[in-house]
């Protein structure tokens, strides 16, 4: 016997603070299943149940409208809207989607419409534009054309602007007001398209109502409009200072409601980080995190706060702390009494493949000197005395090679806020930071 599922809400204004009764009943169902609050890419355990007379059954209290996720046992999932309203929507587990019908609940019909709505008219415009751009001749059927684009976004701008708002104050039409396309005119010509995206995507984007980042709709308009500005051609400095114009754009407006600024501030440092765009996220910290003294989600890796907190105290001029520890012999070293105009303080591990690439070019440098004009301080972050003797003796580095062996954990690691390798900071005789290096080339300058 089959069972669809049932998920009935009752909801009452946000402001209220009443027990929610979920009941879920599902094709194909069993087991544990759980309810998740969305916000963006981020999920929020709300609540688990195990199946109980073929249903699922437990209360929601404190909730806020949004976006919400019910993840059944098998790891599949059905997303809903809550927009204080009663919600009923059947389905089979095995197949959510297209099983799916929505029995009650004007929110979530507005939300698969517009969800397929998007979709359609995304395949109709992109293959109606490429003809208007690429039909040879000015005639009867690229203006044809035109005009079937236009009818395109007219029907879609009825949806967004007339069908969905006839509840202008509900979450689903302030979402989709947001989360809307922005359509570019038929007579534009393709090389244009970029400088009209790029002035008009965010136009519609509400970043003063805070409850849309219960949605998708402030990440998705992000990656979206940073999509204008990605271009594969160019070499990676370009590239990273195209996407700080993009920062730049969204941020600004951004910065209307500082819920929403916090929110975006966070989406990008993640985003950036798991494409290693290291110079697009230090750029996020000094002029935005820091600057406006933004409190990050304490739930933030350890490697991007000590990143913050290096780049609020590492300045030029900042005394560095010293370092006291021991040498591949065993011997004290401290960096007070290193006796030398300028002292180059490199942190790296063995097993850390750019590192591999750029000790030996530094050491290149250094025993090249005429004169000694720099002595290095290569602070090993390994845990294995092995590997790190093994580095040394393999690349040959005969300068001041010390470890306490605690690897991220090590006083000077943490005293420099060291979130990842290789890290550079050059100073002078006084300890008195004369730049971070991030590259051999940076390094020669200021040699």
């Amino acid at each position: 016997m089959k069972y669809f599922i049932l998920i009935s809400f009752v909801l009452i204004a946000s402001s209220f603070s009443i027990a929610q009764e979920i009941i879920i009943k599902a094709a194909n169902s069993n087991g544990k299943a759980a309810l998740f609050s969305l916000s963006g890419e981020k999920s929020s355990f709300i609540d688990s149940i195990s199946l109980t007379n073929n249903q699922y059954q437990f209360n929601l209290a404190d909730n806020h409208p949004g976006f919400y996720r019910f993840i059944f046992s098998n790891n599949k999932w059905i997303d809903f809207v809550f927009d204080n309203e009663n919600v009923e929507l059947k389905t089979d587990v095995n197949n959510i989607l297209d099983s799916l019908v929505i029995v009650e609940s004007v929110s979530n019909k507005l939300y698969y419409e517009f969800v397929k709505c998007n979709k359609e008219y995304k395949t109709k415009s992109e293959l109606l534009t490429l003809i208007i751009n690429e039909y040879p001749r000015e005639e009867d059927y690229k203006k044809l054309t035109r005009q079937t684009l236009a009818q395109a976004q007219l029907d879609y701008l009825n949806f967004v602007n007339t069908k969905a708002q006839l509840n202008r104050n509900s979450f689903i039409a302030r979402y989709i007001k947001t989360a809307q396309y922005a359509l570019i005119k038929p007579d534009i010509h393709k090389h244009e398209y970029l400088k009209y995206f790029k002035t008009y995507a965010l136009y519609h984007v509400d970043f003063s109502d805070a409850y849309l980042i219960y949605s998708d709709a402030f990440t998705n308009k992000t990656i979206e409009y940073l999509s204008y500005y990605r271009n594969p051609q160019l070499p990676m400095a370009l590239l990273e200072k195209e996407f700080q114009t993009a920062v730049d754009s969204i941020l600004n407006k951004a910065k209307v409601n500082d819920i929403v600024y916090k929110h975006i501030v966070e989406y990008l440092l993640d985003g950036f980080k798991k494409f290693g765009f290291d110079n697009v996220i230090n750029y996020i910290i000094d002029n935005y995190v820091i600057a406006d003294d933004i409190c990050l989600d304490e739930k933030l890796e350890t490697a991007l706060e000590r990143r913050i907190n290096q780049n609020k105290l590492f300045k030029p001029g900042f005394i560095v702390p010293d370092i006291e520890l021991n040498d591949s012999a065993g011997s004290k070293v401290k960096l007070t009494n290193i006796n030398t105009e300028k002292t180059l303080i490199v942190f790296y591990a063995s097993w850390c493949p750019h590192c591999k690439d750029l000790l030996p070019e530094i050491y290149q440098l250094y025993k090249n000197q005429k004169d000694k004009q720099f002595e290095v301080l290569a602070v090993s972050i390994d845990t294995s005395k092995t590997d790190w003797l093994n580095f040394i003796r393999t690349n040959k580095l005969e300068w001041l090679n010390v470890s306490d062996l605690k690897g991220w954990d090590g006083k000077a690691v943490l005293d420099y806020n060291i979130y990842a390798t290789p890290t550079m900071f050059l100073v002078d005789r006084e300890r008195k930071l004369i730049k971070v290096i991030t590259e051999i080339e940076e390094l020669k300058k200021f040699l």
